[in-house]
């Protein structure tokens, strides 16, 4: 597994993971706002932002969508869960990039858990989501690696 820029040939494996994803960790959506999102992560949302992908041999397992250092997205599709995908992703961005920070719904302990396990801080809470509804979101930070790997 390794990770490589998206290019345009990639959109409709990253429309389908972030669809099934999406299912399982916004299931609180519901799948009629799923359905109205999708042209706008289409037309608008990916086209705008930098997308790595995850793949194995060429089978696009993930993706990363970023805003300078801002996670706007990271979808792994559910048959690639528990793989290190995601960890996977974080870790190029980081290295690319540094300081990262990524907003979530705190209504997704799943994603909540994972960014934890990767490092990231809560550093605020929203209230409203991007579309004003009801739905908190958590704003997570993580510090630029501090590691120093060194070989024996």
């Amino acid at each position: 597994m390794h990770v490589r820029r998206a290019v345009p040939g990639d959109a409709p494996a990253l429309l389908h993971i972030w669809l099934d994803a999406s299912r399982i960790g916004h299931s609180f959506l519901g799948e009629e706002t799923l359905q109205k999102q999708l042209p706008k992560l289409r037309d608008i949302y990916i086209p705008h932002a930098d997308n790595w992908v995850a793949v194995e041999g060429d089978v696009v397992l993930g993706f990363i969508g970023l805003v300078d250092n801002h996670v706007g997205g990271l979808f792994v599709a559910p048959e690639a869960h528990r793989r290190g995908v995601g960890r996977l992703l974080l870790d190029h961005a980081s290295e690319r990039l540094g300081e990262l920070t990524v907003e979530v719904y705190e209504q997704n302990e799943s994603a909540c858990s994972f960014y934890r396990s990767c490092g990231f801080e809560q550093v605020g809470r929203k209230e409203l989501d991007d579309e004003g509804r009801a739905l908190p979101l958590l704003r997570m930070r993580r510090a630029p690696s501090t590691h120093v790997w060194t070989t024996s």
